[in-house]
This record gives C-alpha cells, sequence and structure tokens, in this order.
C-alpha cells in the first residue's frame, strides 16, 4: 500500500511539473510573438528628403528651362472667357522654339480651324478665321485688347509650366518658405515706378521640386491668374534635371488657369509631347508680325 502512494505522490510531482513547463513554453512564444509583432508594426523612419534652398531651386529653374529646345504638343482644350460666354471644346497643336517662337493651333472637334496664335519675341499675331479677323501687337499689350485677346494671354501663361518655368532673372530677387507640404518660392523685381513688388508665387512639391502651382501678382499685389500643374510625365530622352532619379525630364500633361479678374479659364490636358526634334517652316513658320 505505502509503495502504490509514493508511485501516486511521484506521478503527481512529475504531471505538476509538465504543467510548469508547458504554461512557461506558451508564455516565452506569446512574449516573442508580441515582440515581433511590435517589430513589424513599428513605425518606419520616413527617408530624409534634401533641404531646398533659394539658390537650389533657382538653379533647377534654370536647368529644366535650358533642357527644353523645341517641342511638339497634340492637346485638349476647355476655354471659357473674353468672346465664349460657355466652355468650348478646342483641339489644339503646340510648336515651340526656344527661346522666344510659339504658335498655337485650335480646331473645332470636326476639325475647322478656329485661330492662329503665333508669338516671336514681344511680337504677337492672331488670326481669327470664322471671324476674318487678324491682331498682332506687342505681348506685353495683350491684356489692352479686350476680352478677345485675353483667352489666348492665358493660354500662353499656363503654357510657361509646360515648356519651363520663368527662372529669376538678373533684377529679380527671391524668399524660400514652407506653406504645408510645399515649398513657396515668392519672386519679387521692380515695378513700372522702381519700387521693388512680388511678381511671382511658386509651389515646389517637396519630393520632386516640381512646380504644382504658381501665381502670378500685378503690381498692385493682385492675383492676376493661378495656374495648377498636374499628371507630370517622363516625355522623351532628355537627362533628368531634376532631385528624382527617373531619368528623363518630366512635364504636366494637365494645366488649369483660372483668371484672377474673374474673366476665364482654361484647362488644357496633353496627348503627345515631343520634345527637342527639328521644327520645319510648316511647323514653326517665319510669319511677320508687324
Amino acid at each position: 500500500m505505502w509503495c502504490w502512494r509514493s508511485q501516486v505522490k511521484i506521478q503527481n510531482t512529475k504531471c505538476k511539473m509538465v504543467e510548469r513547463s508547458l504554461f512557461g513554453f506558451c508564455i516565452l512564444n506569446c512574449t516573442i510573438a508580441l515582440l515581433a509583432g511590435c517589430a513589424l508594426f513599428a513605425p518606419r523612419e520616413e527617408a530624409r528628403l534634401p533641404l531646398a534652398t533659394v539658390e537650389g531651386l533657382t538653379a533647377l529653374l534654370s536647368q529644366r528651362e535650358a533642357a527644353l529646345q523645341t517641342m511638339k504638343g497634340l492637346f485638349s482644350a476647355k476655354v471659357r472667357g473674353g468672346i465664349l460666354p460657355i466652355a468650348a471644346r478646342v483641339e489644339g497643336t503646340l510648336y515651340y522654339r526656344r527661346p522666344d517662337a510659339m504658335r498655337l493651333r485650335g480646331f473645332t472637334v470636326v476639325g475647322s480651324e478656329l485661330f492662329e496664335f503665333v508669338q516671336t519675341g514681344d511680337q504677337f499675331t492672331l488670326r481669327l478665321p470664322t471671324m476674318g479677323r487678324v491682331l498682332s501687337g506687342n505681348a506685353s499689350e495683350m491684356g489692352e485688347m479686350g476680352k478677345l485677346a485675353r483667352p489666348f494671354q492665358l493660354s500662353v501663361w499656363a503654357m510657361g509650366g509646360l515648356l519651363g518655368i520663368r527662372s529669376i532673372a538678373k533684377d529679380e530677387t527671391a524668399t524660400l518658405g514652407e506653406d504645408g507640404d510645399r515649398y513657396r518660392l515668392e519672386v519679387s523685381g521692380p515695378a513700372s515706378n522702381g519700387a521693388q513688388v512680388l511678381r511671382r508665387k511658386l509651389w515646389f512639391e517637396r519630393q520632386t521640386w516640381l512646380v504644382v502651382r504658381e501665381d502670378r501678382l500685378t503690381e498692385s499685389g493682385l492675383v492676376e491668374a493661378t495656374i495648377q500643374y498636374e499628371d507630370f510625365r517622363a516625355i522623351g530622352g532628355v537627362a533628368a534635371v531634376s532631385t528624382g532619379s527617373e531619368g528623363q525630364l518630366r512635364r504636366p500633361f494637365k494645366i488649369s488657369l483660372v483668371d484672377g479678374k474673374g474673366q476665364g479659364s482654361v484647362e488644357m490636358t496633353f496627348h503627345e509631347m515631343t520634345p527637342n526634334q527639328p521644327l520645319t517652316a510648316a511647323d514653326l513658320p517665319q510669319i511677320s508680325l508687324r
């Protein structure tokens, strides 16, 4: 009898030891699992972005502007304002040669020509076949030519982001600040009376340093036009001049402009862009603008 009870006690002791071992093993596994989970879901340290400077952004604008010598493009546009009481759909072509030669042609959806706009330097000619009219003069005076020329002035401004945002001129100064998740570059220059006034505001996306918005200001400080640049894509085989490693120059395929004077708006969507290819006389003819 004594031997049997001793054996029972030994067996009970072994069972308790086994249970304790199993319990400890479970606790250990749970602890390891929790630690692994914490490591798995721990917030990742964000990659540190390069710090923008006025000098760096100014140099970048110059490089991007110089990287594009010629451009051919096909686009669709919705234009409202001027002589157009409602938004009109336009199919268009663009031809451009640096530094200052541009030709825009607009057609209806069935192919009828609506306009031809040619600008060389500060001179322009606007031909309107459907109206039988031709306007010409200085581009700087286009805003004074009334509602007829205003949509074309807005279109030329909108093209600026595509052809290369104008860099900082020698008589201009710039200051850099932060605006939410973007950098904002404010460009000032001499007004007609010689005083320094704010001319432009440029918003840069932090990671790529691409210009995603531009405000053009009057000498009195009012917003003359706000331009949004979206849907950036790589074009051609142009070497990259941005901070990214995409290996190609990127341009906005969607451009939206709103007239600060409330006189209209322009929305452009590009379908094709061909940079830095030779232009023929038929593409960009030497038209006398005088």
